[in-house]
């Protein structure tokens, strides 16, 4: 009898799961991104989620929560109910380096399942055009003649536009001053208006402005020519050989939430960023689309923080 009364809880338990997962979603659901309007990720965001509201038929609200290198939106997403109904723009800065520079972290990546990986993000160094260099080799010259003089911008402490600069500094003996911003909108807007000389920014936050003449890119982070801006060339060719950074987007959900409701938004998401003219327009903005079954995402952020944490141990980067 015993038995009987545990298989039949196992199946109501199996019935429900189903169920919920049928039903899912009978409500809005909320998307928090951890950085201000008009950076790169809410940019993102921003572009994917009609198409998220039209596949699941609910209105997908964007919740911009920015502040402490995207700790405060990551620490809000971990602690809201694991029902399907929050979803968290997750950010390689966020999810792989802060755990290295921040002494006290509001959450665990076990607070967090993944939902897909979306996108390889090369970072550009813009210049403001007042500046008089037009290549690597020439900004390395002029900031060596002028130490501590010229600045950068990253979208906060310990972001990953924050540590491609500090590495710069270290590959190329340089010592550019690092100016942290609330996203990478902020940093962008400061670079316009001439407050700091240059950001390792995301093609989303700056490409509009290349194209209109208002900043200048000189060159890429990433390993290879990345598919917005082909037409420049890595940092590695054009002066610092050996040196690469490559930021990454993706969607998590908090711990808990049911394996079907994962396993839908996955699969809905997947479809759109293949989609040709979602996919194009992502890489338009930047965005190389990734893809793929949660557990790929999964593994890549555990593989980023084991690749992180040195790099942020050798440029004596914390935040107490």
């Amino acid at each position: 009898m015993k038995m009987l009364s545990t298989v039949l809880v196992m199946l109501l338990a199996v019935c429900a799961g189903t169920a919920f997962a049928q039903d899912f979603p009978h409500k809005t659901i909320r998307y928090i991104v951890p950085w201000p309007p008009g950076g790169g990720a809410d940019v993102l965001a921003r572009m994917l989620s009609p198409r998220l509201s039209e596949a699941l038929g609910q209105q997908i609200v964007i919740d911009n929560r920015g502040g402490a290198a995207g700790n405060i939106g990551a620490e809000l997403a971990a602690k809201s109910p694991p029902d399907g109904y929050t979803i968290v723009f997750a950010y390689s800065g966020t999810h792989a380096i802060n755990p290295s520079i921040y002494s006290k972290m509001p959450f665990k990546e076990s607070d967090f399942a993944p939902i897909i990986w979306l996108s390889s993000v090369p970072q550009v160094i813009v210049v403001h055009p007042s500046l008089p260099v037009t290549t690597v080799r020439e900004l390395i010259a002029l900031a060596k003649a002028k130490p501590g003089q010229l600045s950068y911008g990253s979208s906060g402490s310990g972001a990953i536009n924050h540590l491609a600069g500090e590495l710069f500094n270290m590959m190329a003996g340089t010592r550019l001053i690092h100016v942290p911003y609330k996203g990478g909108g902020p940093a962008a807007i400061a670079l316009l208006s001439g407050e700091i000389t240059l950001i390792l920014g995301e093609p989303a936050s700056i490409v509009q402005h290349v194209k209109a003449g208002k900043l200048r890119a000189i060159a890429v982070t990433s390993a290879r020519h990345a598919l917005a801006m082909p037409e420049l060339p890595t940092v590695a060719e054009a002066g610092v050989p050996g040196y690469e950074v490559t930021s990454w987007n993706g969607i998590l959900i908090p711990a808990g939430a049911p394996a079907d409701v994962i396993k839908r938004l996955n699969g809905e998401l997947n479809k759109i960023i293949s989609a040709p003219d979602m996919h194009a327009r992502m890489i338009e903005f930047g965005y190389e689309p990734v893809g793929g079954p949660p557990e790929k995402f999964g593994e890549h952020i555990r593989a980023e923080i084991a690749k992180w944490a040195p790099v942020v141990k050798a440029a004596g980067v914390r935040v107490d």
